[in-house]
């Protein structure tokens, strides 16, 4: 069955210039990514800050326009296409972001910025919306005296639950929640995420989770792949990666995270980090990760390694890795 969502090759890279009169360089935010995610699948995207997760998910939502590389969405190739023809496509494509507060119009009433995208669409009519949006609001956990009520009059649990029923209110396909719970308390996060679970079993939804806390990729993903630099990593199934992590870089970001519960790091030396990622805008040569890879060796410099492995795949020159 062909995937729901097929990233190959993907590149994003921006024009900057460090100083007025400096010469223009290039900074290369994606580079090669490549996944699929199949239909009412969840794949996480983690890395650190400054990784290229943000830019993946506008990429997919042509929010940016791909530098090289393709995304199609059940078989259509997004790129090129004109503001009316992605329309339609844009009702299967939504997104859920971090900041629930800033996503929503504060002029409007949460009834009304629901109702908004039904209206954008062309779905239904004044009176099936006002029954819709009760139904979206019920079915995100909140009481339907909500649509009476600003966002600025609710938790931010409360908003980011409005930010899921704007997006399933016109029935998508796959939704890109970008750092969907990272605003968010503890366990208000745990409410979200048994939320977006519940919803995929109930509706099929398949979804990118981009986050940096691996403790909730784990719990709510089924693939993930890790970033670094705008490569790719690792990418397999989440008891693969979390449980046998092939990539320095995955297993530091295991070691960091609390709470994991996968017993990794018990049986083996914790590999630790020094230092920042380097500037997208001059990466080191071969493996971007060398710089700061505790196991790094001198052919490290000259390769740029591939993604290898069948299923479990990693971007490591080293024998453990191959």
């Amino acid at each position: 069955m062909t995937a729901l969502l097929q990233v190959r090759d993907l590149g994003v890279h921006f024009p900057v210039r460090a100083a007025p009169f400096a010469r223009p360089a290039t900074l290369r935010a994606l580079d090669g990514v490549s996944f699929d995610v199949a239909r009412g699948d969840i794949v996480g995207v983690v890395g650190e800050s400054g990784s290229g997760k943000t830019t993946l998910g506008r990429a997919i939502l042509r929010l940016v326009e791909p530098s090289a590389g393709s995304v199609h969405f059940d078989g259509t190739d997004l790129a090129g296409l004109s503001g009316r023809a992605m329309l339609p496509l844009r009702r299967r494509l939504q997104a859920v972001f971090q900041d629930p507060a800033g996503s929503l119009n504060p002029a409007m009433t949460v009834g009304a910025a629901i109702a908004e995208a039904l209206a954008i669409h062309g779905l239904g009519t004044r009176r099936d919306r006002g029954e819709r949006v009760a139904l979206l609001l019920e079915r995100v956990g909140l009481p339907a005296d909500c649509a009476r009520r600003g966002p600025q009059a609710l938790s931010g649990g409360q908003r980011q639950r409005v930010g899921i029923a704007r997006a399933l209110a016109v029935g998508p396909d796959l939704i890109i929640a970008d750092e969907a719970v990272s605003a968010l308390d503890v366990s208000v996060q745990a409410q979200i995420v048994n939320l977006l679970g519940d919803l995929r079993a109930e509706l099929g939804l398949a979804m990118v989770f981009i986050a940096h806390d691996l403790a909730v990729v784990e719990h709510l993903c089924d693939r993930v792949i890790v970033l670094y630099l705008g490569r790719v990593m690792e990418a397999g199934t989440v008891e693969q990666v979390f449980g046998n992590p092939r990539h320095p870089y995955t297993r530091a970001l295991i070691d960091a995270a609390p709470r994991l519960g996968t017993g990794v790091g018990t049986r083996r030396q914790r590999t630790l980090l020094a230092g920042d990622p380097p500037s997208p805008i001059a990466p080191p040569s071969g493996c971007v990760f060398r710089t700061r890879c505790p196991e790094a060796i001198a052919a490290c410099a000259d390769v740029v390694p591939p993604l290898t492995g069948a299923g479990h795949q990693a971007a490591c020159i080293r024998s453990d890795a191959s």
